[in-house]
This record gives structure tokens, sequence and C-alpha cells, in this order.
């Protein structure tokens, strides 16, 4: 059952009386539609976007899941990695569907259940992907496909949306992932002790948080309704993890999610986004995220809720010191730490003189941009 308000249908009046605690009788066709999705990227010195390699040599994602038939596609260097977005069905009755979501110079690179799929190699032009026939199943009780390794794809099956099926694959969700290259809403830019947080879009941005972790120690603070620019000092690192997450958890229910899908997109990401860094984490204006993914349903549902977390990874004092210090140090393991952002980070600070081109570093992490471009990934088995 919907996790909303419960409602009850009169079929001959346009009347709907809220009827809490009741039995939910509806219209065989009313469905509503809630999604969540994640848009990751890097910040440079000017708070503008870099290019990134989208994943490291690192697989998070089953075997099953599906993978464009262009080479590599999903290790295209871009601006954006769309992250994880998850489509769930609503509804009383079985039914037919179809959604269509179309990426703005940006390229489906990853899917499940199977789908029909336009590249767009370049990112220059439109990628779509469409689910034509689905079977949308209240009820049903499928087998979903599974791996014996742990995986973040499998905390958001934790609702209770109906599964649905496309072809012979049954899921309890839509699932797909891009890369893209179009200008996120938020560009964080240093500015002494604290951060200028800009808001380049025209619409008002509903939450932005400034999160640092500092070798463990954690701090943050929460700016409400950012219409331009705000002033933000750092942040105290006198908080924690579960204090974030249940305020992030909140902040997702207010968009729009239901409790269940909050807290399965902070069990799919908490992982990634309370890691060791400076960080702007950001609710999209939903205007933003129609004009960056048009969706279309067909019937068209009720209701659709789409909550899409920005995540801006920032170039902090503390995260250029610990690449500085890595780096001339030569230090592998350190090097290996600072991660997927790192070949983005290093080259930013080279084009602007606070790092040496010849770093006794610059073999291993040369090693590791090299791993993120060719994509020596594997997937989850």
């Amino acid at each position: 059952m919907p996790q909303s308000t419960v409602w009850k249908s009169i079929s001959l009046t346009a009347l709907a009386i809220p009827l809490l605690g009741a039995t939910l009788v509806q219209n065989p066709n009313e469905v509503t539609v809630h999604e969540w999705g994640t848009f990751t990227s890097v910040a440079g010195y000017s708070g503008s976007s870099l290019e990134w390699a989208p994943l490291s040599f690192a697989g998070d994602l089953p075997c099953f899941v599906h993978t464009s038939d262009r080479p590599f596609a999903k290790y295209t260097p871009g601006l954006v990695r769309m992250e994880t977005p998850v489509v769930y069905f609503y509804t009383r009755q079985p039914m037919k569907a179809s959604v269509r979501v179309d990426f703005p110079k940006g390229e489906m690179t990853e899917w499940y259940p199977v789908a029909r799929v336009s590249p767009n190699s370049g990112l220059k032009g439109n990628g779509s992907i469409e689910w034509a026939d689905l079977n949308i199943q209240p009820g049903a009780t499928p087998e979903f496909p599974s791996t014996k390794g742990a995986s973040r794809y499998y905390p958001a099956r934790a609702t209770d949306a109906a599964p649905v099926q496309a072809g012979t694959e049954n899921e309890k969700l839509l699932f797909y992932r891009g890369v893209a290259n179009f200008h996120v809403p938020i560009e964080p830019v240093v500015n002494g002790n604290g951060y200028t947080i800009l808001n380049n879009s025209a619409a008002p941005v509903p939450v932005a948080i400034l999160f640092e972790n500092n070798d463990g120690k954690i701090g943050y603070r929460v700016i409400r309704n950012l219409k331009d620019s705000a002033q933000v000092d750092s942040p105290p690192l006198t908080s924690s993890v579960d204090a974030i997450r249940k305020e992030l958890t909140a902040i997702l229910v207010e968009s729009g999610l239901y409790p269940k899908e909050a807290a399965a997109m902070l069990e799919t990401w908490h992982d990634s986004w309370f890691e060791a860094g400076t960080r702007v984490i950001y609710i999209d204006p939903r205007s933003t995220v129609d004009a960056i993914l048009p969706m279309r349903i067909s019937p068209t549902p009720q209701k659709i809720e789409r909550v899409f977390v920005g995540r801006v990874e920032v170039l902090a004092p503390a995260t250029e010191n610990a690449i500085r210090t890595a780096m001339e140090s030569g230090n592998a393991a350190a090097i290996e730490k600072l991660g997927r952002f790192l070949p983005s980070f290093r080259w930013e600070m080279v084009q602007h003189g606070k790092l040496s081109r010849t770093t006794p570093g610059e073999a291993i992490a040369g090693r590791i941009d090299g791993a993120n471009y060719r994509g020596d990934a594997s997937c989850i088995r």
C-alpha cells in the first residue's frame, strides 16, 4: 500500500474524501509515481564543474544490470554523473504502462529491467531510455535477480512499490544511470575561512548542505531557499554521520519521498555522500529536474514526485593539502585513498600552479587516471 495519506475514491463525483486508516479503493487507472536520483559533479577553484571520469575501477552494480552497447560508454568523461535514479509505481490494480526519459546532452549507460536506449556519443545530442510495455503488478511476489556479492543497487528495493515487469525481467523499480555535459545549479567557491555558494539557476534551491568530513570529524551547515548566493562559514566539526543522515532523511520526505524511499536512498548512498572530503549536497528544484530529464508516462499518473539530490565535490583547503602531501611523498596508499575525484582535482591544481607536474606520485596517479578512462571495472557477481 502507498505510504501517503489513504484516499477513497467516490466514483460518481470528483470529490475525494480522506479516510485515514481506511482500505484503499482506487479507480483502476489511478497510479502514483515517485522517483529519486543523484547528480554528482566536481567543482574547480572558480566553482564551475570540471570534467571527470564517471567511475573509478571499482564496479558497484550487479552483473545482471544492462550496459550500453557502445564500448566504454559508462566511462565517458563528462561534467555530471547521473547516479542511480529509480522509479517506483504505486497502484492497487495491475496495469500496463510506458515510460520514456530523455537526457539532453547526456547518455544512458546502465539500466534495468530491459529497455530501448538511444545512444548519444559525444554528449552533444539527446540520449533517451524507454520502457514501452511495462506490466505493473501490485501484490505480485516475483523473484528478483540477485548476486552473491553486496551492491549499492539492492537497498532501493526496500519500499512498498508495486513490482514491474519488462519482457521477462522483474524488478521492484526502474533503474537507470548516465553521464552528461550540463551545468549544475550549485557552484561553491572557497572564500577565506568559508565558502560562497552560488545558485546559477532561475529557481531557488530548496535546501543546500555544506558538509565536511575531516579524518572522521563531521560538520555541516544547512541553507534553505537559496536564491542567488550565500556566504557560509566552515562548519564546526562537532556533529556526526547519524545526525546528518537523520536530517537529510527528513529533508527528502519534505521534498516528496515516502519515508521508506528516503531511507532507501540514504542506505544506498550514505557511504559515498558522507565519506572524507568537502561537498555541497542539495535538493534540485523540480523545474531543473524536469528540464534535465524530461519524463513521459502513459497512462498519465495522478501524481509524480521527482526528488533528485545534487552532490558537488569541493576542492577545499584540506583536500588540496591531502593531495599535495600524497603526491609529493609518492605515498601510494594515500594516493589510492583520494579516490575517483583525484584526476580532476590534481589537474586543476597543476593548472593553477598549486602542484608540480613532476611529483613522485605522478606515475601512481597516472595509473589511477588511466584505469578510470580505460574502464577497468568489474561488476558484482
